[in-house]
């Protein structure tokens, strides 16, 4: 029993998690995104957000899956709103 069993979550077998990480690098390699631009990307989009809201950037996460419609990418972004500014 791994660690996670302990409070009755299940982990994902491992070939789940190999399978996966295939597919995240082999979707990052069709999009040619590099590292650099999805960092670009999600300064940009903390950016424009921060406008509006008040973000905790400590617990962001952004990331592009091929979760969609057809195996199409999508970005996920999980982005914990502290409030909302008012102007």
């Amino acid at each position: 029993m791994g660690f996670w069993g302990i409070f009755g979550k299940k982990e994902p077998p491992s070939g789940q998690v190999a399978r996966d990480r295939l597919q995240m690098v082999i979707f990052n390699d069709r999009l040619k995104i590099s590292p650099q631009v999805l960092d670009m990307l999600k300064s940009d989009i903390i950016k424009v957000i921060s406008n509006y809201l008040e973000i905790d950037e400590s617990g962001l996460n952004i990331e592009l899956d091929t979760k969609g419609r057809g195996g199409d990418p999508v970005l996920l972004a999980d982005i914990p709103i502290k409030s909302v500014k008012r102007r």
